[in-house]
């Protein structure tokens, strides 16, 4: 992913994996996203979280996902991000300026990653952008 996503990663301050519902994580005993992002070269910040349990968007047709994820993202609070942040360059305290990659083990039709970067941007990041590991490039069963 490293490489291949060498121009979305180029220049940018953060990863910020897809959250799992708490959930969903205890289950599976793992987050993938955050697996991916480790091993990016970038700062890992586990600084969304998932405040509702949404239902899997595999399980869904396309036209029902946006509708499933809406809302479903927020920041953490502040005192659980483990501020102040360091970006190699710089330290942070805040997402304000900074270029932010979403990562995500699969994208289907973007539903989810669109809700977490509306999130993000709202937090203040100059620039969302995204890497997953798949895409499906056609239309799920």
């Amino acid at each position: 992913m490293r490489d291949h996503g060498a121009d979305v990663l180029a220049g940018a301050d953060i990863a910020l994996p897809v959250p799992l519902h708490w959930s969903r994580r205890h289950w599976r005993g793992f987050n993938q996203a955050e697996l991916l992002a480790a091993h990016l070269g970038l700062p890992v910040g586990r600084l969304l979280r998932r405040v509702r349990r949404t239902l899997p968007q595999i399980d869904l047709p396309a036209r029902e996902r946006h509708a499933n994820v809406d809302g479903a993202f927020a920041l953490r609070r502040r005192d659980t991000w483990h501020w102040p942040v360091w970006l190699g360059h710089r330290v942070t305290t805040t997402l304000a300026g900074l270029t932010v990659v979403l990562v995500d083990d699969v994208s289907t039709t973007g539903a989810t990653l669109e809700a977490c970067a509306r999130v993000v941007k709202r937090a203040g990041a100059s620039q969302v952008r995204v890497i997953t590991a798949a895409r499906v490039a056609t239309r799920p069963r």
